[in-house]
């Protein structure tokens, strides 16, 4: 299979086999499986951040060799800007583990949502974009579901700790969408000049496996430093704990990103980020199967109600953009916060591949 994932037609051999559709839910599947493998790792929070981030460069640096032959070397500013977006993405990587620890792995999976929160702030406080219509509407439910699937609210699990668990499981989610807005920024298509005559340029073919690896690199440097100054780094944590990273690696990561990187132009925005909601869904019902979670009623209420709030806010998102491009009204606005609108590809290809 070509590193681009291409064929005749703009069409992968997977997406001709399988469809769109059928490939993001089987990369929805892939991912849903991460926290199950941290967990079964049974290795700290640093460990396990630093060693995924390595096991992966191992399957990425290939593809990624191939794609810059084929392609070419990508201009500087996207790679700088992939590895500042690497450093935050390997902070998110730490506290994601810790909070699989504290919480269990269904709903820390769940936690991380509170991205869809951050996002939109973070763009508004930096680039002045304004905020999605009815923000205010689903931060508030967001942030309860959020409360009650980690037990803060309501009864939680017997065994974890809630409080630390929401607490790490937020400093990921801010972490990660701190890294979907440089990622964003770094993709940016570059503007004509005022007054100019001439289109933009034409945007170059994307390169998929190198901002994956660039960024990968990163986490891999900063989970390393953060890893070792708060959990400590065991490099050699046995063959058990290494084969379940190493196949969150390839599943989570690279597998994911061959599946959904290219399926996800070919389906509407909101329909993609909507079968990408099948990953927390997916995610709890592992965790209580494989690994005996068994969450209370209300958490269960809080899961609830954070995947509704964030379908909701993608649809809105995906409806806005759609209204938009059919309208000729205006493009390149917000709305990406949440997945659906201006990031209704980048923002989930960088989850799944990058993530996982």
């Amino acid at each position: 299979m070509r590193v681009d994932g291409e064929g005749r037609g703009g069409e992968t051999l997977l997406a001709r086999a399988a469809g769109p559709a059928a490939m993001v839910i089987g990369g929805s599947a892939c991912i849903s499986l991460s926290a199950i493998f941290v967990k079964l790792s049974d290795v700290n929070a640093g460990t396990a951040a630093f060693l995924r981030c390595v096991l992966a460069l191992l399957l990425l640096l290939p593809l990624a060799a191939v794609e810059l032959r084929r392609l070419g070397p990508r201009a500087r500013r996207p790679v700088l800007t992939d590895l500042a977006a690497g450093l935050l993405l390997g902070v998110d990587f730490v506290f994601w583990a810790a909070s699989i620890r504290d919480v269990g792995a269904s709903i820390a999976t769940v936690l991380l949502n509170i991205q869809v929160v951050v996002f939109p702030l973070l763009a508004r406080l930096l680039t002045r974009a304004p905020l999605p219509r009815g923000f205010w509407l689903t931060a508030p439910v967001l942030l309860a579901g959020v409360a009650l699937a980690g037990g803060a609210i309501g009864d939680p699990e017997p065994g974890s700790s809630p409080v630390t668990g929401i607490l790490y499981g937020t400093a990921a989610g801010v972490a990660f969408a701190g890294y979907l807005f440089l990622t964003r920024l770094g993709g940016a298509r570059p503007r004509p000049a005022p007054g100019s005559p001439l289109p933009p340029p034409p945007r170059p073919r994307p390169h998929v496996a190198v901002p994956v690896c660039t960024a990968t690199f990163s986490a891999g440097v900063a989970s390393g430093v953060l890893g070792a100054l708060w959990t400590g780094i065991d490099v050699t944590p046995g063959p058990a704990a290494l084969g379940w990273l190493a196949a969150m690696a390839a599943l989570g990561q690279v597998l994911a990103l061959l599946l959904v990187t290219p399926a996800l132009p070919r389906l509407a925005p909101a329909t993609g980020a909507a079968l990408l909601l099948l990953q927390p869904v997916l995610a709890i019902a592992a965790a209580v199967a494989f690994l005996g979670e068994r969450p209370t009623a209300t958490q269960y209420a809080g899961c609830v109600l954070v995947i509704a709030t964030v379908w909701y806010a993608t649809r809105a998102a995906g409806n806005r953009r759609g209204g938009n491009r059919a309208g000729g009204a205006r493009g390149g606005g917000h709305g990406g916060g949440h997945g659906g609108g201006d990031h209704g590809t980048e923002t989930p290809v960088r989850r799944a591949a990058a993530r996982g």
